[in-house]
């Protein structure tokens, strides 16, 4: 009879927290498949929108040039102050030329017919007479220069000019910005920088929307399963299966903390606008630097690297924030468990008690959290040197760098680990 008493509750106490253990697993599942596609999503739009690709190419000037020369070329109409000017620069090169031709003629002649060329010159033509026909020259020259045919062919010689410039004008990042956008474009089943932009922030939108609620969903369980043990806190005889049940509650957080994204390192010039011509030209959400990484993606990188220094800090972080503390747990789960049969063994008891030490995910954490508050103000310095408000040139530059929700799991997971060792000092699990 005593013997059902126990298990009734046990059943029912195994049955809440195994609902409660496959929520909190789903949820982590999603938010570390949601993590590398948006991590996915936005190194495919920060290399689309490099800064290469963009305000570094002189392909890009090249084109945009380009548009704003033909552009105004095409719409040329001369006003009347324009064709007064004109008609002034006109008169006095017409000045000039009749000064020069005078005083050609005017110069001293050697040959005899020289000397007769000088003396009808200056018999036949009266230079002032020639003067003031100018203006009558020079307008007739402006009137003809705005007759719509005149004003057709000069443009077609400005603009093929125009054009056998922009052919001459080039780089090496044309050909390759064109292979990478089309293979984006594609991935992405659009045809265009507007769908692409809209495309990417509505998926992105989405995505971080869905990252926070799965979070929410996780912390929300580990906190229904921390107030059982408030509820429970009398039933003595079911803290063994409590308590292991909360040890993989623990794991499932280490396993999501460590894979999803925690940092994102993101540096850009949101707008650049340069005026040429009365025109802007401009390039929006050029980036500069983007990087995202998971504890996972982070010793990856650094074991990734030739140098040796490197490789042992990536070894270093494996084994004491991922390997020690799934064995502490695992080494706690041994000892509660059977602790009739394994109290006296001391590899066991080294995991579950000695090994606390060594556990470094709470120096992980704190080191994060440094690196993000380093790195953003680096990043926001460095930035606000970008900073231009002038009248022909201006940049708004943009620092996205932000924890993610892999490091507030990772937090909850530090968290709660250390709840759950104050839990078994002050219950009677060995007593």
């Amino acid at each position: 009879m005593n013997i059902r008493k126990i298990a009734h509750p046990n059943i029912l106490l195994i049955a809440c927290l195994s609902f409660l253990l496959c929520a909190e697993a789903w949820f982590g599942y999603q938010i570390s498949n949601l993590s590398s596609q948006q991590e996915e999503i936005k190194t495919d739009y920060s290399v689309v929108n490099n800064i290469t690709f963009g305000i570094l190419s002189v392909d890009q000037w090249r084109e945009k040039m380009a548009n704003v020369i033909d552009g105004k070329v095409k719409d040329f109409t001369m006003t009347a102050t324009q064709k007064q000017e004109l008609q002034e620069k006109v008169e006095k090169q017409l000045y000039n030329l009749v000064d020069q031709a005078i005083a050609e003629m005017n110069k001293p002649q050697k040959g005899i017919g020289g000397k007769l060329k000088k003396l009808a010159f200056n018999a036949l033509v009266d230079p002032e007479e020639i003067k003031s026909e100018v203006p009558v020259f020079a307008a007739t020259i402006v009137n003809r220069i705005n007759k719509p045919e005149s004003k057709k062919k000069l443009k077609s010689i400005v603009i093929s000019k125009v054009d056998q410039l922009e052919k001459e004008t080039f780089d090496n990042t044309e050909p390759a910005s064109v292979t990478v956008r089309k293979h984006i474009y594609k991935k992405y089943g659009v045809s265009g920088t507007e769908a692409f932009e809209k495309t990417i922030n509505s998926q992105l939108t989405n995505i971080q929307s869905l990252l926070y609620h799965y979070t929410y969903g996780m912390v929300a369980c580990i906190l229904l399963a921390l107030s059982l043990w408030w509820l429970m806190r009398k039933q003595v005889v079911l803290h063994t299966t409590l308590y292991i049940l909360s040890l993989m509650f623990a794991f499932v957080l280490l396993l999501v903390g460590i894979t999803a994204t925690v940092i994102e390192v993101d540096a850009r010039i949101q707008s650049l606008n340069f005026t040429l011509l009365s025109e802007k030209l401009a390039f929006t959400n050029q980036v500069l630097f983007f990087q995202s990484k998971s504890i996972t993606g982070i010793i990856e990188s650094l074991i990734g690297q030739p140098k040796f220094d490197a490789i042992l800090v990536g070894i270093l972080i494996l084994l004491f924030v991922v390997i020690l503390p799934a064995l502490r747990m695992i080494g706690k789960g041994i000892l509660i468990w059977g602790k009739d049969k394994y109290i006296k063994n001391k590899l066991v008891s080294f995991l579950a008690f000695d090994l606390s030490k060594w556990d470094m995910a709470d120096v992980m954490l704190v080191g994060t959290a440094m690196t993000y508050i380093g790195l953003n103000e680096i990043i926001k310095s460095q930035l606000s040197n970008l900073n231009i408000q002038e009248d022909l040139l201006s940049t708004v530059t943009q620092n996205n760098t932000s924890l993610q929700p892999g490091y507030y799991i990772f937090l909850t997971y530090v968290v709660y680990m250390s709840i759950l060792s104050i839990i078994l000092k002050r219950t009677k699990l060995f007593g």
